[in-house]
């Protein structure tokens, strides 16, 4: 399994180039955010990047990755803020690790990410099953496009237009969807959607939430169950 490691850090990027070598991954090193494009390739099983680039900014690498590639991709950044991991979310990102990071997270979330499988598809209903489009708020989530479009909203012109999710976010919705209005713990969704439920998860799922009720406008569609987990407003009913 090959690993693209984008560091500048020598220092840093030494460290975890040993501990990923010790444990049987193939890795390349790029030191800034051209490079690593450079080095992108279908061999590449995983991308760890860091943010703070001496050329361009991670998030821009991220972008510009996710133009050619669905390669996973794992955020290393020293910003706390969470409107910062929003947007690598957002952007296509599939997890985040926060500096100073343990190595045994890092390989944890590696080892998440990739049980999840590279282009993994949602399971659910075919195109033809009468549930495959779910109308919600406003929204209708189309299961076997993986697709979200809103129905109604306050500017007239959103009618209609596709909700841009990433796979991540859409494979949450949709799990939650599925479910009509029950509440999913967090450990179950964990679960299903990252294949883990180890509980360093927790806060991506939270940033993830975050993100989905930004994108879909309808800040009440997924709700929250303190101290359970998360349901989506129970549907309308199969969608147009």
């Amino acid at each position: 399994m090959q690993l693209l490691v984008v560091e500048d850090d020598d220092h840093v990027a030494g460290a975890l180039v040993s501990v990923l070598g010790r444990h049987g991954y193939e890795v390349v090193r790029a030191r800034d955010g051209a490079s690593a494009l450079r080095e992108v390739s279908p061999r590449t099983d995983m991308v760890l990047l860091d943010l703070t680039l001496p050329d361009m900014d991670g998030f821009e690498v991220c972008r510009r990755i996710r133009r050619v590639s669905d390669t996973p991709i794992i955020m290393v950044t020293a910003r706390t803020r969470l409107d910062a991991r929003i947007r690598g979310l957002e952007l296509g990102a599939d997890d985040y690790v926060t500096k100073p990071y343990d190595v045994r997270e890092v390989l944890a979330r590696i080892d998440a990410v990739m049980r999840r499988g590279r282009g993994r598809e949602w399971d659910g209903p075919r195109g033809d099953a009468p549930e495959a489009r779910v109308a919600v708020r406003g929204l209708v989530v189309d299961l076997a496009r993986r697709e979200v479009r809103r129905t109604s909203g306050a500017v007239a012109d959103a009618a209609g237009a596709v909700v841009e999710l990433t796979r991540k976010e859409f494979d949450l919705l949709a799990l939650l969807v599925r479910q009509r209005g029950a509440v999913l713990t967090r450990e179950r969704i964990l679960r299903d959607v990252w294949g883990s439920s180890w509980k360093g998860l927790g806060r991506t799922l939270e940033v993830h939430v975050a993100s989905l009720r930004r994108k879909l406008g309808e800040p009440d569609v997924v709700e929250t169950v303190r101290g359970v987990g998360y349901r989506v407003a129970a549907p309308d009913g199969p969608g147009a």
